[in-house]
């Protein structure tokens, strides 16, 4: 069977909304607070009705765009095992009122989906920044208050649009910048999101190359465990996100996002965190491996590697730039560290770097870090911030969407956490057990990276490149890299 799976029902939260609308459960410091210290997803309620854009409904979108072209991603409803990545999918230019009327199957032969039959494809218009979407309309960028979460001056300017029809997803993929704020506002969406330790299970690869996107290999509502095996350890957790409410995902979540209804709406913005600094290096780093082994391979067609989203020169004379950029920009922050001890140290057969330095304590390999992950949960537990406003994310025993049926088998009902609980303590034990199992996990995962045979000598460029820009080997490099420069 697939990963143990885990799931809420925030069904029971919203009867809290209808509640106190005119008293927000938090003040803006204290929601930052817990923004700022949880270790865990967790769902917001009552923290958005007074917010204009709680009325942003894709029909009102489209008489504010007053017929603007928007690029929407066109993928099948299949339930086969790979993953529908950017780079295979198709696009169309369309308005939002387009894009309704051929969501309604109401579509003409003449219109810009007549190659899409509704019951074949869903469409996605995901990525949109608001100031490209409303660049003559800034105004509206006021109706988003994320100032009401502890960030002073963010606004809809700082924010993303996603509108999308049933069945639109992202592929499975962790974010390396800052933690994540979604607002739904129209329609259900389905989030799919899995611990930044279980990564080796989740056979992580950078082909194709975003910034700031670590992509799954698997198709996790239709996992291949022939191919993936490690898989099943991976912890699912499950939560379907409805209108009013804001997920909080933390730094380095993986997550599948799926549209449930009709139509849905969603707006987002990613938090700058302390981190994100040395993860800049990291992306640079990735970024001239990836350009220059890819382009090596096929200096002609980059469409098969590179995602749609990334509009950027890729010369290597551009990546070095970029690549000295990051580094100064470190530096800048955090002035010239002076480094006390490094030393290479061997954990379970793994070279891991271990280092302090003067100015911050944050740069540590992800062996490393992880067994010290759970403490700040189980000390944020004692004074826990968790009630109907805000429900937290947990691991359960609900089976995920089956292999054969894939998520179209869902018929949209919420799903209950472990003996129908809302709530509940976090599987500190499990937690901790797979620890060793995760840094056990790590070259067996590389290995299975390979799409041949075992016993092919064959390694393409995708194999080593899984390798050299494995989110542990770039934390690794930068490390060392920034050492060096400060020596």
């Amino acid at each position: 069977m697939a990963a143990d799976s885990g799931a809420i029902t925030n069904e029971d939260s919203e009867s809290g909304e209808e509640e106190g609308k005119h008293v927000k459960p938090f003040t803006p410091e204290k929601a930052k607070e817990i923004i700022m210290s949880l270790q865990q997803p967790a769902i917001f309620c009552n923290m958005v009705f007074d917010w204009p854009a709680q009325h942003w409904t894709a029909k009102h979108l489209s008489e504010v765009l007053q017929g603007k072209q928007i690029r929407f991603r066109m993928g099948t409803k299949r339930t086969d095992t790979a993953p529908q990545f950017e780079t295979t999918c198709s696009y169309v230019e369309a308005t939002l009122e387009e894009f309704l009327t051929w969501n309604c199957d109401r579509s003409s032969i003449s219109g810009p989906f007549r190659d899409y039959d509704h019951s074949k494809f869903w469409a996605y218009a995901d990525y949109k920044y608001f100031v490209s979407l409303f660049e003559d309309k800034t105004d509206i960028f006021q109706d988003v208050i994320w100032s009401d979460f502890g960030f002073p001056g963010r606004n809809g300017q700082e924010s993303t649009l996603w509108i999308g029809s049933m069945g639109a997803h992202t592929p499975c993929h962790l974010d390396t910048y800052g933690c994540n704020l979604v607002f739904q506002v129209q329609g259900r969406k389905r989030w799919h999101l899995f611990p930044p330790e279980d990564t080796p299970f989740l056979y992580p690869t950078r082909i194709p190359y975003e910034e700031s996107s670590v992509f799954s290999k698997i198709n996790v509502v239709n996992p291949d465990l022939k191919r993936f095996p490690q898989f099943w350890k991976a912890r699912r957790h499950m939560v379907t996100l409805r209108p009013g409410q804001v997920l909080f995902v933390p730094r380095h979540w993986w997550h599948y996002v799926e549209s449930i209804d009709p139509v849905t709406v969603s707006i987002n913005s990613w938090i700058e965190l302390e981190e994100d600094h040395q993860a800049r290096v990291e992306e640079a780093i990735t970024r001239m491996l990836v350009c220059a082994l890819k382009t090596a391979e096929n200096p002609h067609d980059t469409r098969a590697w590179l995602n749609p989203t990334e509009v950027e020169e890729t010369s290597h004379e551009v990546n070095c730039r970029y690549l000295n950029g990051a580094v100064s920009a470190f530096f800048d922050h955090y002035g010239t560290p002076k480094v006390v001890e490094t030393q290479a140290l061997s954990t379970n057969g793994e070279y891991v770097i271990k280092e302090e330095l003067n100015v911050h304590n944050h740069m540590e390999v992800e062996q490393t870090s992880s067994h010290n992950l759970t403490l700040g949960t189980v000390k944020q537990e004692a004074a826990s911030p968790f009630g109907p406003d805000l429900v937290p994310v947990i691991p359960g025993s609900q089976e995920p969407p089956s292999e054969r049926g894939g998520m179209f088998e869902s018929d949209g009902e919420d799903f209950v956490g472990k003996n129908g609980k809302r709530f509940g303590k976090l599987h500190y034990t499990k937690r901790q057990r797979m620890m060793s199992e995760s840094e056990n996990a790590v070259v067996e995962q590389i290995a299975s990276n390979s799409t041949v045979a075992p016993s092919q000598t064959f390694i393409s460029t995708d194999d080593l490149l899984d390798c050299l820009v494995n989110p542990q080997v770039t934390r690794i490099v930068a490390q060392l890299l920034i050492q060096g420069r400060s020596l």
